[in-house]
């Protein structure tokens, strides 16, 4: 692979579900500053790019994440723990992205009759159907990839470009700023759309040199992408009038569309967003699966996980379709998008500290991991503190995830060791 080859797939991966509803979730916290949240998000993705690249050109394949773990910490908990919290921030994952397909698709066929209930049945019929796709080994989705980022990509220009054009600058004027605190709590909101990065590691394995190719691939990739989200972000604000964020903050992208193109730019962005949600459930479906078949193979999770249920479908699988079923009509599209950014700041953080205790083999500059540390620690507590006060349930689910995927670890290795000590004999 070339560098503009791991470069589009890095792209590709970014502009995915998240932009089509982080954007208005992170808009109505900070308001005319939103431009801010993805520009300091985007800054924040490049340092932990850096610390992508340095491990992906040092170690090589298409572990990821789960590898730099592994070779980083000596503690089997605690790297078994975060890769099965790596699992669980696919499935939220999975849900945030199933709820922005019901959300849109909600809205193009009913309009302003759409309920919280007609999302949760859009949402839950997409996932199924994923699904099911995946088990039956069908690869339609995956053929048609390359057309899906090329179109939401020259929709998703031309309405910045367009929008650019005809903004209403005064609209942006009359909006007040946010105090700091919150505008860094809404980086929570706002790195999550940029977390597709982390494929271009998985790539690594498939260049030929990758300490060269695969950190020039990054830092193409989330540039280009942050120029699209803060031209976006300036977008919405200027053309969405405040009470109309609040109204559909979950489709806001679209809702620009409709002020600057009228009734077919709304269809088209639309489609957009549902062919973008497709796309990356089928590809956090078939990500997911080939994580659990790994995991349970290396003994971090039930061996159960990677036995067959159906053709190429798998119990963990089923299981796991089961619980994003579960979220997704129990928990809220705004609450699933808080948990989803909070654990991947806790994730990309645990990838600092993996390159800080292997900086002897893959290299780098210590102080700009030290300055990634501190300004994604600044945004968790940020984050953290914004939804102890708006948000406590949430908070409250973050850390079931992180403490619980720990202790599943814990309780994996123990019984794993009791076996070993059960068939060794007194």
């Amino acid at each position: 692979m070339s560098v503009w080859g791991v470069s589009a797939l890095g792209i590709g991966s970014m502009v995915g579900a998240g932009i089509f509803t982080l954007l208005g979730e992170a808009a109505l916290m900070t308001g005319r500053d939103v431009y801010l949240s993805f520009a300091v998000g985007g800054t924040i993705a490049l340092l932990s790019g850096y610390s992508y690249a340095r491990l992906a050109g040092r170690f090589p394949g298409s572990g990821g994440i789960m590898e730099y773990f592994d070779r980083a910490f000596p503690w089997r908990t605690l790297a078994g723990g975060l890769s099965i919290l790596f699992l669980v921030s696919l499935i939220i994952a999975l849900t945030m992205i199933a709820k922005t397909f019901g959300a849109y698709a909600g809205r193009l066929a009913l309009g302003d009759a759409m309920t919280p209930l007609h999302v949760d049945l859009f949402a839950s019929a997409i996932v199924i159907v994923v699904v099911l796709t995946n088990m039956a080994g069908s690869g339609l989705v995956s053929h048609v990839e390359e057309f899906l980022v090329g179109f939401k990509l020259v929709i998703l220009a031309g309405l910045m470009l367009a929008g650019l054009w005809a903004l209403d600058s005064k609209m942006l004027a009359n909006e007040p700023q946010v105090p700091t605190t919150t505008l860094f709590a809404s980086v929570g909101l706002t790195f999550f759309a940029y977390a597709g990065y982390g494929i271009m590691a998985n790539a690594s394995g498939y260049v030929a040199d990758p300490a060269r190719t695969v950190p020039r691939a990054i830092f193409i990739a989330i540039g280009v992408v942050a120029i699209l989200y803060v031209g976006l972000a300036i977008i919405v604000l200027g053309h969405v009038p405040a009470d109309h964020l609040l109204r559909y903050r979950h489709t806001a992208v679209a809702q620009a569309a409709h002020r600057v193109f009228g009734g077919p730019g709304f269809v088209v962005v639309s489609i957009a967003a549902l062919l973008a949600t497709t796309s990356a459930l089928n590809a956090s479906l078939f990500s997911g699966l080939e994580i659990s078949k790994a995991m349970a193979a290396r003994g971090e999770l039930p061996a159960i996980f990677g036995k067959a249920a159906w053709r190429q479908g798998t119990h963990g699988l089923v299981w796991a379709t089961a619980l994003v079923l579960v979220l997704v009509n129990l928990i809220d599209l705004t609450a699933i998008c808080h948990i989803a950014g909070a654990a991947a700041l806790i994730l990309y953080l645990a990838v600092f500290a993996a390159h800080w205790r292997l900086h002897a083999e893959a290299g780098g500059s210590r102080l700009l991991i030290l300055l990634g540390v501190g300004l994604m620690a600044v945004v968790l507590v940020a984050q953290v503190i914004h939804l102890w006060t708006a948000r406590p349930e949430v908070l409250a689910f973050t850390a079931t995830a992180v403490l619980g995927s720990l202790l599943v670890e814990w309780l994996i290795l123990r019984r794993g060791s009791g076996r070993v000590r059960g068939s060794a004999g007194p």
